[in-house]
């Protein structure tokens, strides 16, 4: 598809082209394009009808899309933004630097820009900033009939027409109707006795996290998102929902492997960038490793060779028993599963779980250093000792990662802080430094 493409564009062939690139959706062919070289593109956008090419636009990178900015006259640009909803001008102008973010604040229309600019206002991350206000609004006063009217009147340039709101004069929201609801009424149905008044919404100050987990729990197409006042000023849709959940999850993993997140692609990172992002939290830990270090030299010539060699299996296993928990923690505290009322009870579950785990960790590697001795290292007397002490460490390891896997995510929450920033790094190190100084312990006691 993209040789032949650019075949057809070489040779200037741009009526097989067009036909050919508007066989493709908004979202195949935007993948296409971003295999072209930057200089074609606004060659092909010129090509494209003007409605495929502004949901295309919406969904190429933000490099490609600066790059268009440029390229194209003022009339351009105002063909592309007369199409975009608000939602999608607001995402590309917190995408764009701030001399073409003033480019395209010209060249939208003066009453598109006013409602840009409220958006813009609403705290990042607010269900207000990430809303849109293109919904059909509907009285409760209308028949059916006269609901299809204006539905068909306005609804071409609306984000989505199966739910619709209706509000009083003052744009109240009294209650929603479902296009489902309005085909199966009655022409002379007024809207008032199919609308339903139990209304879920979120209000624009809301974190748009919130509002997801919404969506998520109602199934909900849309919600409406409400002033103080309770008036109507925008919805959010599910395709926002996806956007923002994708936003949240490739930050969470950014933190919880320790990487500042990324504000670009990965590969349209520069590489001095990728650097910046991930030292400091390098130095952090590497530094915070500087205990563990402390405690083998203080130890290390009061044990044996063989006791040293247990050192790796035991902080490994301990760094993936915390990793573990809060994973499943970090997540839990994210869809809303688990709240903060709920540490104890979370505390007790881990403690059982890691004692269980402890347990069996510690039964398989007796069973373990047993085959050991009898194929390789051929100890008198077996290897009694070193069983109990690499037993009784591990299941004490294992308990305090599970612990404290659970713990930190949950101790973060309560302190406002993202529970992410407590996930494998940070709990790997201390479990580290933990599980060597208390097997050090145990084998002096021992020995």
């Amino acid at each position: 598809m993209k040789d032949k493409a650019l075949t057809l564009l070489v040779e200037h062939k741009f009526a097989e082209l067009r036909t050919l690139l508007t066989s493709l959706n908004a979202a195949d062919l935007a993948t296409l394009l971003s295999e072209f070289p930057e200089s074609l593109l606004p060659v092909v956008f010129r090509i494209l009808p003007k409605e495929l090419a502004s949901e295309t636009f919406v969904e190429m990178d933000a490099e490609s899309k600066e790059h268009l900015i440029k390229a194209f006259s003022d009339l351009e640009l105002q063909t592309v933004l007369e199409q975009l909803f608000i939602d999608d001008t607001v995402d590309i102008i917190e995408e764009m630097p701030a001399s073409l973010v003033k480019r395209i604040l010209i060249n939208t229309d003066k009453e598109k820009r006013a409602v840009i600019n409220e958006v813009l206002n609403y705290p990042k991350n607010s269900a207000g900033s990430v809303m849109t206000t293109e919904y059909v609004n509907l009285r409760k006063d209308m028949t059916v009939k006269d609901a299809f009217t204006r539905i068909r009147r306005i609804g071409v340039n609306k984000e989505t027409i199966y739910t619709c709101y209706v509000t009083d004069e003052s744009k109240i929201l009294l209650g929603i109707v479902t296009a489902k609801a309005l085909m199966l009424a009655s022409p002379d149905d007024l809207i008032e006795n199919i609308m339903e008044t139990n209304i879920i919404s979120s209000n624009t100050h809301d974190s748009a996290k919130d509002v997801v987990k919404l969506i998520e729990k109602y199934d909900f197409l849309a919600i409406p998102v409400t002033d103080n006042e309770h008036r109507l000023v925008g919805i959010i849709t599910f395709d926002d929902a996806m956007d923002i959940i994708k936003e949240q999850t490739d930050d969470e993993f950014m933190k919880m492997a320790a990487v500042a997140p990324l504000e670009d692609s990965y590969l349209k990172t520069p590489v001095l960038t990728h650097a910046k992002k991930r030292i400091l939290w390098l130095l952090f830990l590497m530094v915070s490793a500087t205990f563990t270090g402390i405690i083998i030299t203080k130890y290390e010539n009061g044990l044996s060779a063989l006791l040293i060699s247990f050192i790796p299996m035991l902080m490994s296993t301990g760094g993936n028993g915390g990793s573990q928990s809060s994973a499943i923690i970090i997540r839990c505290l994210a869809t809303g599963e688990v709240k903060l009322r709920d540490f104890w009870h979370v505390m007790f579950k881990e403690l059982k779980i890691g004692l269980i785990a402890g347990v069996t960790l510690a039964v398989a590697n007796a069973a373990r250093l047993w085959i050991l001795n009898a194929v390789y290292y051929h100890v008198p007397g077996g290897l009694g000792k070193e069983m109990i002490v690499v037993g009784i460490s591990l299941i004490g390891t294992v308990v305090i990662a599970k612990l404290l896997g659970c713990m930190l995510p949950m101790l973060a929450k309560k302190i406002n802080l993202d529970p992410a920033l407590f996930a494998s790094p940070i709990i790997t190190t201390l479990v580290d430094t933990i599980s060597v100084f208390l097997y050090f312990n145990i084998a002096v006691s021992v020995f």
